[in-house]
């Protein structure tokens, strides 16, 4: 039983005293117990804290930080090639519009002429 509801049952005794000294007085008893043993545990989780070692800074830790363990994707192995050469070749485009970026801003009097720009081969695996 909590300590809490003891107490409430002790108050609601006490009120009506003249029903039964025995019950309330067994009630007392149990009150004391439970709070005994509370203030046991109390004091045996704070010697286990003070001999144990803190692995990391308490800072360090935040409430909300607790990643997500990745989800694995379900992918047939042409599915899965599919998506590496498109995401290879937005990486080649994403690396030549970076150059093309660094050497138009880096010398005005030799730029490229004007004309389409150079693009990345895309890899398909169906060759079109």
């Amino acid at each position: 039983m909590k300590p809490k509801d003891l107490r409430k049952k002790i108050r609601r005794l006490e009120k009506r005293l003249q029903e039964g000294p025995k019950k309330l007085a067994k009630l007392k008893q149990r009150l004391r117990a439970v709070e005994a043993t509370k203030a046991a545990k109390a004091k045996k989780k704070a010697a286990a804290r003070a001999t144990a070692k803190p692995s990391r800074p308490i800072e360090a830790k935040k409430p909300g930080a607790a990643k997500k363990p990745k989800k694995k994707l379900n992918l047939s192995p042409e599915r899965r090639a599919q998506l590496a050469a498109t995401m290879k070749a937005r990486w080649a485009a994403k690396r030549a519009a970076e150059a093309n970026a660094k050497a138009a801003s880096g010398d005005n009097q030799h730029s490229a002429p004007p004309g389409p720009s150079p693009q990345a081969p895309e890899n398909r695996p169906d060759g079109v």
